[in-house]
């Protein structure tokens, strides 16, 4: 897909990895807070906005929660286009999710043109070539056939099946492990193949900004975790900056949301 900016679009928004789940309430209070007060004119979401999604007719027995998320991503929707792509967590939301929460869904990679400038989006676990059993794990649960089986399961078995799934999550977590990084090469061919200069995306939990090549750029999101030590909320924030000749330039500009909110609001 791509998206052409309109020339309203002064401001853009980018966020990934919000990992939204019931046992992490600080996290979901703080997204609500942000999506109410972000001067952007669209949001994208690159991945992994929830910690487990089984499939859209959970959406029929929601729990208050995940109303509650529903909830603040339509109120948000009515104020700025919202686009969201799947992650490694939640590849199975689907068309009635996109609905409900008043969305555009996002194909992984998608191109944004921002003020002439191309910009591939993406979640970024399909360049992690590198990790071979998680790109097998990756090719079985994307394809129609195991998704089509997985979904004619009782939602329960499936809930079930994903609390299974964050167990190991989290004890993984708690042994250090991490995700390996995205393949320099491949992010490279992605951005020739599709006539791009900068790449953002998520999935590494490791915010940084590489340098692919001579005017290629790869930026990184930060993940959310609120309830962390430090805690961690980013924004990537692509504005386009108008000097006093009147001639505007894109500018992308990192946001720490977490010491942001940690510090002192003035009184009104």
């Amino acid at each position: 897909m791509q998206i052409d900016a309109p020339s309203d679009w002064r401001c853009v928004d980018f966020i990934s990895d919000l990992h939204l789940h019931e046992s992490a309430p600080q996290t979901q209070a703080a997204c609500a807070d942000y999506l109410q007060h972000t001067p952007a004119r669209a949001l994208f979401i690159l991945g992994d906005l929830f910690e487990v999604w089984v499939g859209d007719d959970a959406l029929a027995q929601a729990s208050p929660f995940v109303r509650r998320c529903v909830a603040m991503l339509h109120a948000a929707a009515q104020r700025m286009p919202l686009y969201i792509m799947v992650g490694n967590r939640d590849f199975l939301m689907g068309p009635q999710l996109m609905a409900a929460c008043g969305a555009s869904a996002l194909p992984d990679p998608s191109i944004l043109v921002f003020d002439t400038q191309r910009w591939l989006l993406s979640h970024g676990d399909a360049l992690c070539l590198d990790d071979h059993p998680y790109q097998a794990f990756r090719t079985q649960v994307r394809s129609a056939a195991w998704q089509s089986q997985f979904l004619s399961m009782p939602l329960a078995q499936r809930q079930a099946m994903a609390r299974d799934i964050r167990t190991q999550s989290e004890l993984n977590k708690q042994s250090g492990s991490s995700y390996a990084d995205l393949d320099p090469t491949a992010c490279l061919n992605w951005l020739n193949q599709h006539q791009a200069s900068h790449m953002i995306h998520g999935h590494t939990h490791q915010p940084a900004q590489h340098a692919l090549a001579p005017g290629c750029t790869r930026t990184v999101l930060s993940d959310w975790d609120l309830q962390a030590q430090p805690p961690r909320a980013e924004v990537l924030r692509l504005c386009l900056a108008v000097d006093g000749a009147g001639t505007g330039s894109a500018q992308l500009r990192r946001l720490n949301l977490a010491a942001a909110m940690a510090a002192p609001r003035s009184a009104d």
